[in-house]
């Protein structure tokens, strides 16, 4: 279905919210012209809606989520705060012809991220699409090619590259001298998958929901759609995709890595025995030559005895730093405090984070995480689960981050087919 179809059916599957009446802009606005957005999604995709509101400048112009509940909710939302009417509808697609609009928020499941992405791009759109941006490499590679080719700015969602600029600033300022080793921490109290969610409702699109991605007769998605998808692998990318990325992304940048020599998950599926296809707890490590990186993951068990130093933790010849969201701790070599350090920027939350691109759109800044970047920390996400799931060393080209004689994990490398009547190109 093109664009123009959609388009002419938008009406049967739009929903606005009521407004008492419909508002001008201000004198000010009219003035400073206001960057207009899309967001798609509404479970993340209510954290950007929340930052976008705050961000000056910003007009949120259509909200696409295929639960009506939601939809409904998040126009409520919306039309409550800003004084232009925001519009809905269920499918993203029929407002990509829009000229108006400059920017898509994807806040998707993963497996959606890099079609809409791509999708949006080709409508001349500029793309801030949530972590990881990719289900699988070859998606990475693809959204990576599409930037370049559409020359649009396309931010990825691992916010700790705002929050921790200043902290990696000052590790690459030589805080602790030549770093050799990194690692990152992940603790939760996930329950099984069988009480973890309800089933989606009944109202939901999921035709939509899946789009291009086909059916798996192993599972029915209808129970897990709007959270569970994350840990079966023809949908999700288990918690390395979902939050080890944000830690992977922090401790490549730290070490200065771009591709691994090698990668390697140990670990398992130990506190339940349900449908869950992807580990509950592990080590993901990385070898990377001159320094190596790890990803320690535990989902189903908080650790509350272990006194975490910062989430990140990096160790180099002259001592160690501990970085926590906005603050980092230096020690020496033998353990003693030395110094403490805090962000610059203004708090933690989602707001600095999609300013930078709100702001990368009106010019007046650089990316902090562009997705040729971003991906390249996916990639490591996408690696690890790789190496699970083949049980073996996965070695790789230091330069392109290809895997070297593995032919079962070449076999990994991306969906083997899309749903028929999708197609997902650059």
């Amino acid at each position: 279905m093109n664009r123009r179809t959609l388009l002419q059916q938008s009406s049967v599957i739009a929903a606005t919210a009521a407004v008492s009446s419909v508002t001008r802009l201000r004198a000010a606005d009219a003035a400073a012209k206001k960057v207009k957005v899309a967001v798609v999604a509404l479970g993340r995709g209510m954290g950007h809606v929340q930052a976008l509101l705050k961000i000056p400048g910003v007009e949120i112009k259509y909200l696409a989520e295929v639960d009506p509940k939601r939809l409904e909710s998040g126009l409520k939302v919306v039309n409550g705060a800003q004084e232009v009417s925001c519009h809905g509808v269920k499918d993203f697609r029929t407002f990509l012809d829009d000229k108006e609009l400059d920017a898509v928020f994807i806040a998707t499941p993963n497996f959606w991220h890099t079609p809409a992405a791509l999708l949006a791009m080709q409508a001349g759109k500029h793309v801030y699409v949530e972590k990881p941006g990719s289900q699988n490499p070859r998606e990475a590679e693809m959204i990576v090619a599409a930037q370049k080719k559409y020359d649009r700015l396309v931010q990825m969602g691992n916010q700790r590259r705002t929050w921790m600029k200043d902290a990696i600033d000052a590790l690459h300022g030589g805080a602790i001298g030549d770093v050799r080793y990194a690692r990152g921490f992940y603790y939760n109290s996930r329950k099984s998958v069988a009480t973890n969610e309800k089933a989606a409702p009944a109202d939901l699109d999921f035709n939509l929901w899946q789009g291009p991605v086909p059916d798996d007769a192993a599972h029915d998605f209808k129970s897990f759609a709007h959270y569970d998808w994350h840990w079966f692998w023809h949908w999700g990318n288990g918690e390395l995709g979902n939050n080890g990325i944000h830690y992977l992304d922090i401790l490549r940048w730290g070490v200065k890595g771009e591709y691994p020599l090698r990668t390697t998950y140990n670990g398992g599926r130990y506190f339940f025995k349900d449908a869950q296809e992807t580990p509950d707890t592990g080590n993901a490590v990385y070898d990377f030559g001159h320094a190596g990186i790890e990803w320690v993951q535990s989902s189903c068990h908080p650790r509350a005895a272990e006194k975490s130093l910062g989430e990140c933790l990096f160790y180099g010849d002259n001592g160690m730093m501990g970085v926590s969201r906005d603050s980092w701790t230096i020690y020496d070599p033998k353990g003693v405090e030395i110094s403490k350090g805090k962000a610059s920027t203004s708090g933690t939350g989602d707001v600095s984070h999609m300013g930078n691109f709100i702001e990368a759109i009106r010019g007046d800044a650089k990316l902090n995480s562009p997705i040729e970047e971003g991906q390249k920390s996916t990639m490591l996400c996408h690696l690890g689960n790789i190496a699970y799931r083949t049980n073996t060393v996965v070695r790789c080209d230091p330069k392109t981050g290809k895997v070297i004689d593995n032919p079962a994990a070449e076999k990994l490398w991306g969906r083997p087919e899309y749903r028929s009547g999708w197609k997902v190109s650059i």
